[in-house]
């Protein structure tokens, strides 16, 4: 089963998480910068992105980048996760929207969010949640 873990970060909050859900994948974290793969050749995914602006996905790379290959998440599993230090996760519930609508299946609900930092026990959680990819 090929799996990728690809996220964006600012703080580093989110690449911690990236990092943690990758060490339960089995995988190495990518950040969306540095992905050259191809979505259709994956089996599952995980995509990392925190809340920007008004409850919204990173606009000049991330959501670039998601919008370009959401037709090609038919028929995968994904998992999603970020962080947020304001809003109540709205972000998160529209991301996981259209990941459904692209006909993929969720893993782990709705999408995991950490409030600012992942805690520890967060950290476990989205290893957890990475090792339900591989």
């Amino acid at each position: 089963m090929k799996t990728a873990v690809i996220y964006w970060s600012a703080t580093g909050n989110t690449e911690a998480m990236a990092k943690a859900v990758a060490e339960g994948a089995g995988v190495e974290a990518v950040a969306v910068s540095d992905f050259s793969g191809s979505i259709a050749e994956l089996d599952t995914v995980a995509f990392g992105c925190p809340a920007m602006g008004d409850e919204v996905l990173e606009e000049s790379e991330f959501d670039p980048f998601f919008t370009s290959i959401e037709g090609e998440l038919g028929g995968k599993k994904v998992v999603l996760f970020g962080s947020y230090g304001w809003g109540d996760g709205e972000w998160m519930r529209s991301w996981a929207e259209r990941v459904k609508a692209a006909g993929a299946e969720l893993i782990g609900g709705e999408g995991y969010i950490a409030n600012d930092a992942p805690s520890d026990d967060d950290i476990e959680k989205l290893k957890a949640l990475g090792s339900q990819l591989a």
